[in-house]
C-alpha cells in the first residue's frame, strides 16, 4: 500500500511525548504535559504555598478568638475582684490548653491521642471553624505510614465517633477472593524476605487502614497519599538492599499489587471526581465517530490479511479487557499488548518494521472501533496511583503516553484533521449522511495460494460489486421517490390553478308543485265531491 505524505494532523512528534521540563522523562497530559516526578515538584510547591496560607489564616483565627475570650472574661469580672485570681489560672490554663492542642496537632503521636479534656462551653462559629482548618492541617503534615498501630487507630476513630455521636463506618468487609488470593500471594512473597518482609507487611497493613478514614479526600490527595508511601517505601528498600534497583522493583510491584487491590473500590472513580461524567462524554463521541475509516486515519493495515485481522482483534480485545484488572500494573500490561499486537500488524500488511508515526493512527482506529468502557477513569486510575518509575521509562510508560495521545485526539478531532470539508463532517457526524466506503488498493493474493483462499478473494470482489450494485439501486429509488412528490405537488399546483380560474357555480331549480310537470292532467277525471244523504 503506498502511503501518503500527508499524516492530515494525526502525527505527534516524539519530543512531545517526553517532559515538557526537559529532563527525559516520558510527560502525561493528565500532569500538564510534565512527568510524574516534576509533576510531584510542581503540586508539592503549589500545596507548600497554600498550607503557609492556611497556617496564617488558623493562627490570626486564633489570635481573634483569644481576644474575644479574654475580652467577655475580663468584662465579667469588672463587678467583682474577689475571683480575680480564678480568673487569671482559668485563662491561663485556656491559653496553655489551646497553644498546646495546635503543637500537638502537628505531631506524628497526636492521630492516636484521645480528647481527655471534655468541653468547657459550646464552642462559637469561628472556633469550629479554627478547629476544622487545623485539623486539616494536621493530615496534611502527618504522613499516613507514620501512624500508629492499627489497633489504637481504631480505638481512636471509635472514641472519637462516641464522642461526636456519629454513627461508626463499617471497620472490616467482606473480603473478595481475589483479595484474599493477592494478600496470601504477598504474604508467601514477603516470607522470602525474612526480617524486611513482615516490617514491609506491618507497613502496608497499617497504610491500608489509614486509607480506609480518607474516602472523603479528593482524587488528587488520594493519589498524593500513595505516591508518598511508594516513595518511602522503595527509598527504605533501595538502602537494604544496597542500591539493587531490580530486586526494589519486583518488591515494589508486590506492594503495588497488595494496595491496589485492597483499595480498589475506594479509589477507582472516586465520587469526588468528575470521571465518570468524562467517561459518558468519551463513549458519546467515539460513537459519534463511528463513520470515520481507515483510509481517512492513513490506517496502514490492510485486515484483508487474516493475520492481519487477527492481530486487530486481538489488540481491540485486551483495551477493552483493560477495564477488567484493578492493578495498575496490570492495566498497564494490557495496553502494552495492544500496542504490540497492533506493530504486528502493521509489520505484516507493510513487510517491514513499523514506524512511530504508523503506530499512533492506528491506535487511534483501534480505539475508535473498541470504544472501551470506563476508559477516562481507567487512565485516571493509572495516572494516580501506578507506580511513578513505571509511567516516566520503559515501553509500559512509552505505549501508555500514546494512548493518552490518542484520546485527546479523538477529543478534538475535526475536519482538517481528516481532510474534510466543514460541512461534510458536520453532516457526517449528525448522521445526516454516511461517506461512501472506499474502495481499498487491490491486494493481490499471495502467489502460491490455496485454491480455497483464492475463492475467498474471488467472493470478496463479487460482494464489493454487489454493494455498489446496491448503492445505484438505491439511489435510483431516492430519485424516484424524489420525481413522485415533485408529480404530486405539480398536479396540485395545476388543480389549484383551475379551481382559482373558473370557480365551481352551482344553479338550483325553481321550486314548484308536485304535478306541476305532468302534462296529462285534462285527461285526469274530476275529484270527487261529498254528497249529502237526506233521511
Amino acid at each position: 500500500m503506498s502511503q501518503k505524505s500527508e499524516r492530515r494532523g494525526i502525527h505527534v512528534d516524539q519530543s512531545e511525548l517526553l517532559c515538557k521540563k526537559g529532563c527525559g522523562y516520558y510527560g502525561n497530559p493528565a500532569w500538564q504535559g510534565f512527568c510524574s516526578k516534576c509533576w510531584r515538584e510542581e503540586y508539592q510547591r503549589a500545596r507548600q504555598k497554600q498550607i503557609q496560607e492556611d497556617w496564617a489564616l488558623a493562627e490570626r483565627l486564633q489570635r481573634e478568638e483569644e481576644a474575644a475570650y479574654a475580652s467577655s472574661q475580663g468584662a465579667q469580672s469588672q463587678p467583682s475582684l474577689a475571683p480575680f485570681s480564678k480568673f487569671e489560672e482559668k485563662k491561663s490554663n485556656e491559653k496553655t490548653r489551646k497553644v498546646t492542642t495546635v503543637k500537638k496537632f502537628f505531631s506524628p503521636s497526636s492521630r492516636t491521642a484521645s480528647k481527655k479534656a471534655p468541653p468547657e462551653k459550646a464552642p462559637s462559629g469561628r472556633e469550629r471553624h479554627a478547629e476544622t482548618l487545623l485539623r486539616d492541617l494536621r493530615d496534611i503534615f502527618t504522613p499516613p505510614w507514620e501512624l500508629a498501630s492499627p489497633t489504637e487507630a481504631l480505638v481512636a476513630r471509635l472514641r472519637e465517633s462516641q464522642e461526636t455521636k456519629t454513627p461508626s463506618p463499617s471497620i472490616s468487609r467482606q473480603a473478595s477472593m481475589e483479595t484474599d488470593r493477592v494478600s496470601r500471594d504477598f504474604i508467601d512473597f514477603l516470607k522470602g524476605l525474612q526480617k524486611p518482609g513482615r516490617e514491609i507487611h506491618k507497613q502496608c497493613r497499617a497504610f491500608v487502614e489509614s486509607m480506609g478514614n480518607k474516602k472523603d479526600l479528593s482524587a488528587e490527595e488520594l493519589s498524593e497519599c500513595v505516591q508518598d508511601f511508594y516513595q518511602n517505601m522503595a527509598d527504605r528498600l533501595l538502602s537494604h538492599f544496597k542500591g539493587s534497583t531490580e530486586r526494589v522493583e519486583r518488591v515494589m510491584d508486590q506492594v503495588e499489587k497488595y494496595l491496589m487491590t485492597r483499595l480498589y473500590k475506594n479509589v477507582f472513580c472516586p465520587e469526588t471526581t468528575d470521571d465518570e461524567k468524562k467517561d459518558l462524554a468519551v463513549q458519546k463521541r467515539i460513537r459519534a465517530l463511528h463513520w470515520v475509516t481507515i483510509q481517512m486515519l492513513c490506517v496502514p493495515v490492510n485486515e484483508d490479511i487474516p493475520e492481519v485481522s487477527d492481530n486487530v482483534v486481538k489488540a481491540i480485545t485486551d483495551v477493552i479487557e483493560m477495564d477488567s484488572k484493578r492493578v495498575p500494573r496490570d492495566k498497564l500490561a494490557c495496553i502494552t499488548r495492544c500496542s504490540k499486537h497492533i506493530f504486528n500488524a502493521i509489520k505484516i500488511t507493510k513487510s517491514e518494521p513499523a514506524s512511530a508515526d504508523d503506530f499512533l493512527p492506528t491506535l487511534i482506529y483501534i480505539v475508535l472501533k473498541a470504544n472501551p468502557p470506563r476508559l477516562q477513569s481507567n487512565i485516571q486510575y493509572i495516572t494516580r496511583f501506578c507506580n511513578p518509575s513505571r509511567l516516566m521509562t520503559g515501553e509500559d510508560g512509552y505505549y501508555f503516553t500514546n494512548l493518552c495521545c490518542a484520546v485527546a485526539f479523538i477529543e478534538k478531532l475535526d475536519a482538517q484533521s481528516l481532510n474534510l470539508s466543514p460541512e461534510d463532517f458536520e453532516r457526517y457526524m449528525s448522521g445526516q449522511a454516511s461517506p461512501r466506503r472506499q474502495e481499498p488498493e487491490a491486494w493481490p493474493p499471495p502467489a502460491g495460494g490455496s485454491p480455497a483462499l483464492a475463492q475467498v478473494y474471488q467472493s470478496l470482489e463479487l460482494l464489493s460489486g454487489l454493494g455498489a450494485r446496491q448503492e445505484r439501486v438505491l439511489e435510483g429509488a431516492r430519485r424516484l421517490e424524489g420525481d413522485l412528490i415533485d408529480w404530486r405537488a405539480g398536479v396540485e399546483r395545476e388543480v389549484q390553478d383551475i379551481l382559482d380560474r373558473h370557480p365551481l357555480d352551482l344553479r338550483l331549480p325553481p321550486a314548484s308543485a308536485i304535478d306541476s310537470d305532468n302534462v296529462e292532467n285534462d285527461r285526469l277525471p274530476p275529484p270527487l265531491q261529498p254528497q249529502v244523504f237526506a233521511g
